[in-house]
């Protein structure tokens, strides 16, 4: 008897499996600034996004795609945790040098994919820590890595010739060409020459593109003529990181790993509409970058597993960057972690067109949002939001301290907006008033929500950091030149 009750506990404590050869590999491609407006398959008229495109025809176009915050680290840190980024600590991007970091405590994706017998890479922009150097921090391969190529955040000293990438531990000096192509041929190598070709692999590939400072090939620039460089250079870039996206697809391609590779394309939060390069769109979004309005979190999302998703449709069920661990668990058949908060769920429903039974409403908390809303929530086709009662004071947004561990254990709710985004994708009519019995209830949702994952998100020693991404950056002085005129129609590739 006692030998059949060890032999059961062994079969129930044995982690969920799938067999090898059913498993698919895993292709997670995240573009870096990029508005839901961004591509020709979501509506941009003026973009050669040849190759995204085709991925949408050929699978499943999320219309309703959210980043799990409103920028860079926080997001990255939602798709590889699972879990929304206030919980963890990454309330806003991390700066080089910086102490936020995401923990070692955490359990990503790519960890829980490696334990299951996934080969795992990491090529691209990293930002989960304020170094790729530095003691004390984890790095991707404490993450669950065992291949990474990265940088700590954007290619410096641009994104042109970058000497900032480091390889397994090992700064690799000064690269030529330029941030996608370089990040698209480590992937590729990777693919051919280094994997274990008898395991599914994950592969994270993170592109730069179009995030500032953005340097683009002339070939790609001449696509977009305009008596406006930033025009032409910011078109370009999304094109280039289209271009060698494209490789990627072809290099699976030759691989004859197509039909057995799940490949999601997302962007890590909206456009950064900026003075130098004021050409990103949010589509008919409210907003851009650093705010919690759609235009801000509200992404292009693309799947692609042919034979598993029908090619060219369309799902308007509400995806989000915490729902890809359940999702890439689910596919490789283990559990998420059961010993903490997640806020995601698995996303396979929508691939054969039934809804999700979301149990955790989606949830962003953005303190130094750059609009007063600071909270939002979505449930359903609705959407509250609601402002901060101790707002920072004085500082500029680009300035991070400590001061901003103080504003996040101490504001409360305040000054709550509602909207109805089946009817109003916008976020024009605020409806708080108007539908009383829906903003109370989702107003004691958004509260508990709040509450609790404050109480859960973790404070950093007292540092500062005032000023742009990094001293490095060398930006065109646009603001000189000629303004942007209607550009002449773009040449085909």
């Amino acid at each position: 008897m006692k030998t059949a009750i060890l032999w059961l506990l062994a079969l129930v404590l044995l982690p969920i499996s799938t067999p090898a050869a059913e498993r698919p590999n895993i292709v997670l491609a995240l573009a870096d600034d990029l508005g839901y407006g961004d591509l020709a398959c979501f509506g941009a008229k003026d973009l050669h996004t040849p190759n995204l495109d085709r991925l949408a025809t050929e699978g499943l176009r999320l219309t309703s795609c959210y980043a799990g915050h409103a920028n860079c680290s926080p997001a990255r840190t939602a798709l590889m945790t699972g879990r929304t980024p206030t919980r963890v600590g990454v309330r806003n991007w991390i700066p080089q040098d910086s102490p936020v970091h995401v923990r070692s405590t955490e359990i990503t994706v790519a960890t829980l994919l490696r334990q299951a017998g996934y080969a795992t890479c990491h090529s691209g922009k990293w930002h989960l820590n304020g170094g790729l150097t530095l003691p004390g921090q984890p790095q991707p391969g404490d993450h669950g890595f065992e291949y990474w190529f990265s940088t700590q955040n954007i290619a410096l000293p641009s994104h042109r010739d970058p000497d900032n990438f480091v390889r397994n531990g090992t700064a690799v000096g000064k690269l030529q060409g330029y941030s996608a192509d370089i990040v698209a041929d480590e992937a590729i190598r990777w693919l051919r020459e280094i994997r274990d070709k008898d395991k599914p692999f994950f592969l994270y590939l993170c592109f730069h593109e179009p995030h500032e400072p953005i340097a683009t090939a002339p070939r790609h620039t001449a696509l977009y003529p305009s008596d406006d460089p930033s025009y032409s250079a910011h078109h370009g870039n999304i094109t280039q990181m289209d271009d060698a996206f494209g490789r990627l697809m072809a290099e699976l391609h030759a691989q004859r790993l197509t039909n057995k590779t799940l490949v999601f394309f997302t962007s890590d939060n909206g456009p950064a509409i900026t003075p130098q390069h004021p050409h990103g769109s949010a589509g008919p979004l409210r907003d851009k970058k650093g705010s919690l309005y759609e235009g801000g979190i509200r992404v292009p999302g693309i799947l692609r597993w042919p034979g598993h998703i029908k090619p060219g449709s369309v799902s308007d069920e509400p995806a989000c960057g915490v729902d890809f661990l359940p999702t890439a668990c689910d596919l490789a058949g283990i559990a998420p972690p059961s010993d903490r908060a997640m806020d995601g769920t698995s996303l396979l429903p929508i691939f054969e067109g039934r809804p999700l039974k979301r149990t955790v409403p989606l949830y962003w908390h953005f303190n130094r949002a750059t609009s007063a809303p600071k909270v939002a929530m979505r449930v359903g086709d609705w959407k509250i939001l609601a402002t901060l009662d101790k707002p920072p004071q004085g500082r500029p947004t680009n300035d991070i301290t400590d001061a901003d561990e103080r504003d996040f254990k101490t504001a409360e709710l305040s000054t709550f907006e509602l909207y109805n985004l089946r009817n109003d994708i916008g976020e024009s009519k605020d409806l708080a008033t108007a539908n009383p019995d829906k903003f109370r209830e989702l107003r004691g949702l958004l509260e508990r929500k709040y509450a609790e994952v404050r109480s859960e998100g973790p404070t950093w020693p007292a540092w500062k950091f005032t000023g742009a991404e990094g001293k490095r950056i060398e930006r065109p002085d646009y603001t000189k030149r000629p303004r942007r005129t209607q550009p002449s129609a773009p040449r085909a590739p």
